[in-house]
């Protein structure tokens, strides 16, 4: 006969896991939380605003209240039927490793500044903003596995190149923000006061934002802009050509497996028919 203190806390961590369950029950809750954690982010935007914050004063604090209620057992129910998770079976210490954990973190901070308020007057509700990192559980749900690990791969494969480009870009940064230091400062010395100072026009400039508030008038200066400028655009384009490579790649990968048909019937053949050599 199964323990029913064991059923109900399994019942409990598939409702709050939809990726596990994938019922309408749980979906449902999810939706809900995800649904008063954007309420919750325009609610903190709309309290700065005098007008609509003065006569909605009480409504705005009561729905703190509810919503800090809700997030709080939320948080008591994943800490209690974290076990289920197989990284974090062990009792009391599965539970710690949960809480420690970054998700578990951030719904932390969801709550705690309520309780901070409260007990010594300290206003830090803003940091509920940080619930939105919550939507990153979606990623989780089966949906979006395939295209999440897929960016995982190209960063992975590509993490050399990358590497090398991301080098690149600030040995020029630094290069650029030198050459134009020494060709400025005698002349325009309150812009280009330091190398450190230049930096930010290195980086603005190469990036092709142009604040325009740090500009070079001598001709050398102008001279040393061009050439970086064009030898820039070139570099700092690499890691989109990089990124842009692993992905075609990995989606050959990818295809690879689902372009196979079966030469009878036309219709693609699954990865699984194909390892288990079971018939079409």
């Amino acid at each position: 006969m199964p323990n029913p203190y064991y059923t109900i806390r399994r019942k409990i961590f598939v409702l709050l896991h939809p990726e596990i369950g994938n019922s309408r029950w749980d979906k449902l809750i999810n939706g809900f939380i995800i649904l008063l954690i954007l309420l919750n982010v325009v609610a903190v935007m709309l309290e700065t605003v005098p007008s609509i914050h003065d006569p909605y004063a009480q409504f705005f604090t009561n729905f703190d209240r509810f919503s800090v209620f809700i997030f709080t057992v939320e948080y008591i129910l994943r800490v209690w039927t974290c076990v289920h998770a197989d990284e974090y079976k062990n009792s009391w210490q599965g539970r710690l490793k949960y809480m420690l954990s970054v998700g578990a973190l951030i719904d932390l901070l969801a709550i705690v500044p309520y309780y901070l308020h409260l007990a010594i007057g300290l206003d830090l509700r803003i940091l509920r903003i940080l619930r939105l990192m919550r939507f990153l559980r979606l990623f989780r749900l089966t949906h979006y596995m395939r295209t999440t690990r897929m960016v995982i791969n190209v960063f992975k494969s590509r993490a050399k190149e990358l590497w090398v480009a991301f080098v690149m870009g600030i040995f020029l940064i630094l290069i650029a923000a030198s050459l134009v230091y020494f060709a400025e400062h005698l002349e325009n010395g309150k812009q280009f006061s330091s190398i450190p100072k230049t930096l930010w026009w290195a980086v603005v400039t190469l990036t092709t934002v142009g604040y325009g508030d740090m500009i070079p008038i001598t001709p050398l200066g102008q001279f040393f802009t061009g050439g970086i400028l064009i030898i820039g655009v070139a570099i700092l384009a690499m890691p989109a050509g990089i990124i842009t490579a692993g992905f075609l790649e990995e989606s050959r990968k990818t295809k690879g497996h689902s372009d196979i048909h079966c030469p009878h019937c036309g219709r693609p053949i699954s990865e699984h028919h194909l390892k288990s050599n079971e018939p079409h």
